[in-house]
């Protein structure tokens, strides 16, 4: 028996939808979005590896030192000091047993060149122990 393949009525509106497209990329999206997902995360994280700070430090006060670096020089808790008066401060400390902690602040027009100087100062002193301060950025 033969069959035949053409409409009775050829006017009349194919009521059937083809969803096989839909499915298909339906499907694409999926593993496309099951492939980025784990790289988007690791993208956003950095593994590193946390110091840990024994309760002896953390529990000893310890002396701090604040240095204001500006356009013009520097200031040492609150005091106007030259490059020259800054070398010898810093020094003194590299030269304690235990020196003090150096909290380094800087004025945002201050040129970078100033900032790098200080650390300079004291890699060359061996003082380890300081603190670039900053603000938040909601303030």
């Amino acid at each position: 028996m033969a069959r035949s393949f053409h409409r009775k009525k050829p006017l009349e509106a194919n009521s059937e939808l083809n969803v096989t497209a839909l499915i298909d990329l339906g499907f694409a999206l999926l593993i496309i979005f099951m492939i980025s997902t784990p790289l988007i995360e690791k993208e956003q994280m950095m593994e590193i590896d946390l110091p840990v700070a024994s309760e002896s430090s953390a529990s000893s006060p310890s002396e701090t030192v604040d240095i204001l670096v500006l356009p013009e020089g520097y200031q040492m808790d609150g005091n106007r000091i030259g490059t020259l008066d800054l070398e010898n401060e810093l020094a003194r400390f590299g030269q304690m047993s235990e020196p003090p902690v150096l909290s380094i602040r800087a004025e945002g027009i201050t040129p970078y060149q100033n900032v790098v100087t200080v650390l300079d100062l004291l890699k060359q002193n061996k003082l380890k122990r300081i603190n670039l301060v900053t603000r938040p950025e909601d303030q």
